[in-house]
């Protein structure tokens, strides 16, 4: 009753079905929210799990399912997932090459969402790289700064990351 003669005082004038609809709504959102995040965080754990187990398949039908995510965590691992089953002897031509440019996708969306984190930097590196494969020498010649300054990014983010070293050490 208190939460209803606020919104009385507020001038808002609701009925008393409409009044609990809205409530229920409320409360029901809340939890999709809190459910959204900590389901984020599973997905990511057992993503990282099937990496660790090579299990390149599953790993990309588990996350190619979050693809309109906007979590940069997910959507490179995705980028890594798209490319690393492009990879696969297994693969067709046509399938490979259309991997490779929705990981560059997914590895650019990663840093849209997060300009800040070092993964979501090498794998664009990486993904553009490879798009270069199909675009030819010229563009390929063309990317290689910008590929540089992501794999500089991604150092200076995190000053660890073996892969990224190594990478900029090939460039």
């Amino acid at each position: 009753t208190q939460v209803l003669r606020k919104g009385l005082q507020r001038g808002v004038v609701l009925s008393t079905g409409s009044f609990l609809v809205y409530e229920a709504h409320k409360l029901i959102s809340g939890f999709a929210e809190v459910h959204a995040s900590f389901k984020v965080e599973d997905v990511i754990e057992q993503a990282d799990y099937l990496y660790g187990s090579g299990e390149t398949e599953k790993l990309y039908r588990l996350l190619v399912q979050h693809k309109n995510s906007d979590d940069a965590e997910l959507l490179w691992r995705l980028a890594r997932s798209s490319r690393d089953l492009a990879q696969l002897g297994s693969t067709s031509a046509e399938e490979k090459r259309q991997l490779t440019y929705d990981s560059l996708e997914y590895a650019k969306k990663a840093l849209e969402k997060n300009e800040s984190n070092f993964a979501a930097h090498k794998w664009y590196g990486i993904c553009l790289s490879d798009v270069g494969d199909y675009e030819g020498i010229k563009t390929k010649i063309g990317n290689a700064i910008v590929i540089k300054e992501h794999f500089q990014r991604a150092i200076e983010l995190n000053p660890k990351d073996a892969t990224t070293i190594h990478l900029i050490g090939i460039w």
